[in-house]
């Protein structure tokens, strides 16, 4: 038996929706929009300023006073990002945004996890097929790679 009524409609089936439809729904997120919609167009901007090493690296914050808030992951990114700060400020105002001057603050990343070592294992079946197949091959990268595959998996017991 279902807890809701026969006569209830269907619920819509949900899918991703764009940041921006969302918060254009009410009032209430329009100066939520608004920034966010800022954060993109600087970012847009400053892909097309800053080389592709640096803008993959590169997050725009908000201009406060006008200083204009940019993170980097590390510090040799920081570094270089302050030797084009002068040309990338310019940049900018000549793009039409309203700043005096840029602060670079370095937002390290999260370790990402290491994957585990492979820990592929071989039956005494499958290593003795592969010992034979080396066998019947004439001499080759192929030959000799099978052969060292079948006498690594045929050791470990």
């Amino acid at each position: 038996m279902s807890r809701f009524s026969p006569f209830s409609r269907p619920s819509a089936p949900r899918y991703a929706q764009p940041v921006s439809e969302l918060l254009s729904r009410t009032d209430a997120f329009a100066p939520l929009r608004a920034g966010v919609e800022q954060m993109a167009a600087m970012q847009r901007d400053l892909d097309a300023l800053l080389p592709d090493y640096l803008a993959a690296s590169v997050e725009p914050g908000f201009i406060k006073d006008g200083k204009l808030a940019l993170f980097t992951a590390h510090n040799a990114l920081a570094a270089r990002l302050r030797h084009l700060e002068p040309r990338l400020v310019a940049d900018l105002q000549a793009r039409g945004w309203p700043l005096d001057a840029v602060r670079i603050r370095v937002r390290p990343q999260s370790v990402k996890e290491t994957k585990p070592p492979k820990q592929a294992r071989m039956t005494p079946v499958g290593a003795a097929a592969l010992r034979a197949l080396s066998e019947e091959l004439p001499p080759s990268p192929l030959q000799i790679a099978l052969a060292k595959m079948a006498a690594r998996h045929s050791n470990k017991r």
